[in-house]
């Protein structure tokens, strides 16, 4: 997305380690989240799990109502320069250009193809979803999949150089596993699109496909000339999980408000909110972005994951706030290699 961008337009528009990850991130006994260092932040996860997890405590909630929902992009993985989503679409639409000569001429494919992220910009939500119809939409489900497989495969990070599912967080991975460890079901509610992140999100984090709440697309069941059934996926878009609808998309396919939710931006701040507005113990937690030398250093003039009325109303409401730099030891589990 170019300058100007907020979030929530960037993922409307594009939908925008592993069981080895997982087996790297398991905290040694006594220590269930070995990368966080200790203070304030760490001690607010662990004093929160002993309250709703200890029989007869007060605050104990039952193991079925112990949903814990969490933001991807710049919560889970890195989201700079760009979302991840958005430089797949962009790497779909220069994979497909020989087929399509009349994108080097037409707007906004020939600022995608000329790298000119501000003639992009200019192009407005009707430039962004074109990209979307044509990297996302006419083909099946099943085909979209493998595209997406073969591009994290493939692709690294501009200054990192490593795929893209490197970049995960080692202290949110470990946060996973112990929320899981003590009876929590954990779920993804991003902005980001559902057909992007189901075919991986198993593979490194340990959250199964029918856990994940995204942005999605219009599909329809066809049958092939062949007999075969799929679904299609069209060039409309269905539902946008992200700011206000966050919550809504926790209705509709979880059923149960979370009693703990984690996020980065003000894309979600209405999950946070919905969540800390039930009754009972609560927890919400913000990533604050703070390291540049390890990762970045941003919030609230970023053009990607803008971090503003969020980061104030956790600070007024005694939300638990990670500054990167200072709570965590490492930042990706390769450091630990």
């Amino acid at each position: 997305m170019g300058p100007g961008y907020t979030r929530r337009a960037a993922l409307a528009a594009l939908l925008v380690l592993a069981s080895t990850v997982g087996a790297q991130a398991q905290a040694p006994q006594g220590d269930p989240l070995p990368s966080w260092n200790d203070g304030a932040a760490k001690k607010s996860i662990t004093d929160f799990v002993a309250r709703v997890t200890t029989p007869g405590a007060t605050d104990f909630v039952p193991p079925n109502e112990r949903i814990a929902t969490f933001d991807n992009d710049g919560t889970l993985w890195t989201e700079q320069p760009n979302y991840f989503q958005a430089i797949f679409a962009f790497d779909r639409v220069k994979a497909l250009a020989p087929q399509h000569p009349e994108w080097k001429s037409e707007q906004p494919f020939k600022a995608v193809l000329d790298h000119d992220m501000k003639a992009f910009a200019a192009s407005g939500e009707k430039g962004v979803l074109a990209v979307l119809m044509a990297t996302h939409a006419g083909m099946t489900t099943d085909e979209f999949r493998k595209v997406v497989l073969d591009w994290l495969a493939a692709a690294r990070h501009p200054r990192f150089h490593r795929p893209y599912t490197d970049l995960v967080y080692q202290p949110m991975i470990e946060l996973l596993s112990y929320l899981r460890g003590n009876a929590f079901k954990t779920f993804i509610v991003s902005g980001g699109g559902v057909e992007f992140m189901r075919p991986w999100v198993e593979k490194i984090y340990g959250i199964p496909p029918e856990q994940v709440v995204g942005s999605s697309g219009v599909v329809k069941f066809e049958t092939g000339a062949d007999g075969t059934p799929a679904l299609m996926k069209l060039p409309q878009m269905e539902f946008v999980d992200d700011g206000p609808g966050k919550p809504v998309g926790i209705n509709r396919f979880i059923g149960r408000r979370p009693i703990f939710a984690f996020g980065n931006s003000d894309g979600d701040l209405q999950m946070l909110q919905w969540t800390m507005a039930g009754a009972g113990a609560r927890f919400a937690g913000l990533v604050h972005h703070t390291d540049a030398a390890r990762e970045y250093a941003y919030d609230r003039n970023s053009a990607v994951g803008k971090l503003d009325k969020a980061l104030d109303e956790a600070t007024a409401k005694g939300w638990t706030v990670v500054d990167m730099k200072n709570d965590w030891k490492v930042i990706y589990p390769f450091e630990l290699k």
